[in-house]
């Protein structure tokens, strides 16, 4: 059997943690909502007044694009680093060897203020993709790193033992 490998090295733990059902609802109303918005105005306003539409139609392309790219994260970890993707242009990759610590915690809306990419009150960055487990990873230099997991006690586990 042949092992699974991320950038010619081997992965010790994968993970695709999913939006919560929260931000699933609201996009979704959103959305719904928009459309429902342009069928109305196509329909029963001047073509004059098409553009409106238009603008409308476009509004929700880019609020199904922005959900697509931001509906989850990936992690991989291997034994020299870690590396979590969120969406196209958001990938987080820290070498094993540049931490200093791991604790299990919760991205809660109080410390960070909602989900996504987000700075904490704690001066932490955070990948967060609902208010659950995550795992908080100290560094030898900058601020900590937070991101969504469902299964913190593992990565730490996994972390902490790279790191000793």
């Amino acid at each position: 059997m042949r092992k699974k490998t991320h950038r010619n090295e081997e992965i010790v733990y994968e993970e695709w943690v999913p939006a919560g059902g929260v931000l699933r609802s609201v996009m979704l109303i959103v959305f719904i909502l928009i459309i429902s918005i342009v069928i109305i105005v196509i329909t029963f306003m001047p073509e004059d007044l098409m553009f409106i539409g238009i603008i409308f139609g476009a509004v929700s392309l880019f609020i199904l694009l922005l959900y697509r790219n931001f509906r989850g994260l990936r992690i991989f970890i291997t034994r020299h680093q870690i590396e979590v993707d969120y969406g196209i242009f958001n990938h987080k990759k820290i070498p094993v060897q540049k931490i200093t610590g791991c604790e299990e915690t919760k991205t809660n809306f109080r410390r960070y203020g909602g989900i996504g990419i987000r700075l904490g009150w704690d001066g932490s960055w955070a990948y967060s993709t609902d208010f659950g487990e995550a795992v908080k990873i100290f560094l030898l230099e900058g601020r900590p790193f937070v991101f969504s997991t469902r299964n913190s006690q593992k990565i730490c586990k996994l972390i902490n033992e790279f790191t000793n």
